[in-house]
């Protein structure tokens, strides 16, 4: 944010109201000004008013000419804003009236901007403008982040690795498999944006302060200017009730309650990502671009990203739980408790943005150790329930194969051998139906490949799934 370069004078600032004979105090005007966080929004605010501004040039409240100056005026205010020097006045409060309070210095004209509405339905409309530009941004940014798993699930194709329950091997899985469970976890979220974008695409704008305006105000001409229309039909979409409209903060908390649960599926791959990166998995190695070493210990690569993406997840969790909490006890209309809600918005928004980014560029420089990977895999204990659907493909019922399984298994750890290892003649001793086809089960690439179902890790299926997603995503082969 630039810094103020001149004091303002009276002719610059635009009065908020002449019921009082002072101004604030200046603890006050310190404690409640908002400049200082909800400039962000400036070009969402110009944008809003140019379209007001169009809007009260058909109903006659502005001239031709006056509209031209009014645009003319914002484009030098953006320019300069874009440059950095233009100077943002705290005594001001907030980035509607430094905008309005400039545009009027400069413009004559400006002061009837403000005809027909008010800051309570100008600030719904600017966080409504700001929260679609960021969602669009944001959705780009999952979709990058699903390329870089799918991209290295192909990198990856044909490792094994174990799956995990309660943190202990489980039954095998693909490495692909693994990368692409994150890929279904985001479009997901990414989904859920998209709803959510769709409940925060109505305009507010004509709202006034609680009640709207004696004025004919067109307010369907400013939602159609600003692109709030029905994807379906092109009608233009506005608030139904004039005093939801201007207090309404749903689409807020909407957006950060998907970005906390995106939050933590980002927390869940980090935690995978770092177990992965240790001396005692040793499955992946992650590019030196995204650790960092010990002040103390040469020998360390450490995973700072992951890390640092597990930690903010508190942060983002925390952001919706402030908000929810602001919002708790609110009564109709707008309170200025609400000027709470940017600060809490604007760092979910840039920390959910800054992990995706960082987890998807960390991805496309990770590499997988593929015989490390397949020698985990290669646990002959990894097929110990195959071992029972062998029986269950017998005629045996599953409660009673899984219990005789588990006298084998317990057979191995006395015997102090591999489960592989047992003969066919010491497994007929537990049971009869066992026959000499029983050592394909411990064939592994066997066992991935009798994995069929939909949605399984089975050879044919995560290649299937791997196609699908290339294809839904836009990218080509990774493998060279």
């Amino acid at each position: 944010m630039s810094r103020p370069r001149r004091p303002a004078t009276p002719s610059a600032v635009v009065s908020r109201s002449g019921r009082f004979a002072d101004g604030p105090a200046a603890t006050v005007a310190t404690f409640s000004q908002s400049v200082s966080f909800d400039w962000r929004l400036w070009r969402q605010d110009i944008r809003g008013s140019i379209a007001h501004a169009t809007m009260l040039t058909k109903i006659g409240v502005l001239t031709g000419a006056e509209l031209k100056a009014i645009r003319d005026g914002f484009a030098e205010i953006s320019s300069e804003i874009e440059s950095g020097t233009f100077r943002w006045l705290p005594e001001l409060e907030d980035v509607h009236m430094n905008l309005e309070s400039e545009l009027t210095r400069r413009v004559p004209a400006g002061a009837k901007l403000h005809t027909g509405r008010s800051r309570n339905d100008q600030v719904a409309l600017d966080m409504r403008l700001w929260l679609r530009d960021e969602v669009a941004a944001l959705r780009r940014d999952l979709a990058e982040m699903q390329r870089s798993l799918v991209l290295l699930a192909e990198r990856s194709a044909g490792v094994l690795i174990p799956g995990y329950t309660h943190l202990q091997r489980a039954q095998p899985v693909s490495f692909a498999h693994h990368c692409l469970a994150y890929v279904e976890m985001l479009a997901r979220d990414d989904s859920r944006f998209a709803d959510g974008q769709q409940r925060a695409n109505v305009c507010p704008l004509g709202s006034g302060a609680i009640a709207g305006s004696t004025l004919p105000l067109d307010r369907e001409l400013v939602a159609q200017l600003l692109d709030f229309t029905d994807p379906k039909t092109g009608r233009p979409r506005v608030t139904a009730n004039s005093m939801d409209g201007v207090s309404d903060r749903d689409f807020v908390v909407e957006f950060c309650a998907s970005a906390a649960l995106l939050a933590v599926h980002l927390s869940r791959l980090a935690e995978d990502v770092i177990l992965w990166a240790t001396s005692e998995f040793n499955f992946i190695r992650i590019g030196d671009a995204y650790t960092t070493g010990s002040s103390l210990m040469p020998q360390k690569k450490n995973p700072d990203v992951a890390e640092l993406t597990r930690g903010k997840t508190g942060r983002v969790v925390g952001n919706l739980m402030s908000l929810l909490t602001l919002l708790k006890g609110l009564p109709m209309t707008y309170n200025r408790d609400l000027q709470e809600d940017k600060e809490r918005l604007f760092d979910t928004a840039d920390t959910i943005r800054a992990c995706v980014r960082l987890m998807g560029a960390l991805l496309s420089h990770t590499t997988v150790r593929a015989e490390v990977c397949n020698a985990a895999a290669a646990d002959p204990q990894l097929l110990a329930t195959d071992l029972a659907d062998y029986l269950v493909r017998r005629g045996m019922a599953f409660r009673q194969a899984h219990h005789l399984v588990g006298a084998v298994v317990a057979f191995a750890e006395r015997k102090g051998c591999p489960l592989d290892q047992v003969t066919v003649a010491e497994l007929r001793t537990v049971s009869d139906q066992f026959e000499e086809d029983v050592r394909e089960i411990f064939d592994l690439k066997r066992a991935m490949a009798r994995r069929t179902l939909t949605g399984s890790p089975g050879t044919r299926e995560v290649a299937r799934q791997l196609k699908a997603w290339r294809r839904r995503l836009g990218v080509g082969s990774s493998k060279s």
